[in-house]
């Protein structure tokens, strides 16, 4: 890092990406059908909704989603689906350069990479439930204020920039008043 007074070199205050992480998640939700199933016809996810926070050096995700199963009973005479709710809390572990942010104002950003999506649905050991594996991953960012260092062009600091006489430019009322539809529309 340059000293203070070495005057090549400025700080700039902007918006940065400070940490990032990713997480693949794996669970197993147990569903109880009111009927006792023969076999698993299919089972599919909708509704995934969520939203993130920061907790410290990690972003808390928070959502849902509905679990469907369609499943046979009574010796696979009948067919029916349920559907459950199911709540989760992931936490996503991030990598951050902490000592970089400025102020504890920072915009969280979570994406799900992977929607949530059924690896295997079966009849449970007890015969009477159906367990249904599923995977979901994502990536959070943590956006906050920080400092850059740039290094000033050398030219930068000539004698042409310091002696632009700045009131002899356009002002900004000037700049409003010119006519922007001079050009002709040759296609008319």
């Amino acid at each position: 890092m340059p000293s203070e007074n070495d005057a090549r070199y400025r700080e700039i205050v902007t918006k940065a990406v400070c940490g990032k992480g990713k997480k693949n998640c794996k669970d197993i939700h147990v569903i109880k059908p009111p009927q006792k199933p023969s076999s698993i016809l299919g089972c599919w996810i909708i509704n995934h909704e969520y939203e993130a926070d920061r907790k410290g050096d990690s972003v808390e995700v928070i959502g849902s989603y509905d679990v469907n199963v369609w499943y046979s009973y009574d010796d696979n005479t009948k067919t029916d689906v349920i559907t459950d709710n199911v709540s989760y809390t992931e936490v996503v572990p991030l990598k951050m350069k902490q000592k970089e942010l400025i102020g504890d104002e920072v915009d969280v950003i979570a994406r799900a990479i992977k929607q949530p999506n059924t690896l295997e649905a079966s009849i449970g050991e007890k015969g009477k439930e159906v367990e249904v594996e599923v995977e979901k991953e994502f990536s959070a960012e943590i956006v906050g204020e920080t400092k850059v260092c740039i290094q000033i062009h050398p030219d930068a600091e000539d004698d042409d920039y310091k002696n632009v006489k700045w009131e002899e430019q356009v002002s900004e009322e000037e700049l409003k008043k010119i006519d922007t539809d001079f050009l002709e529309d040759k296609n008319q």
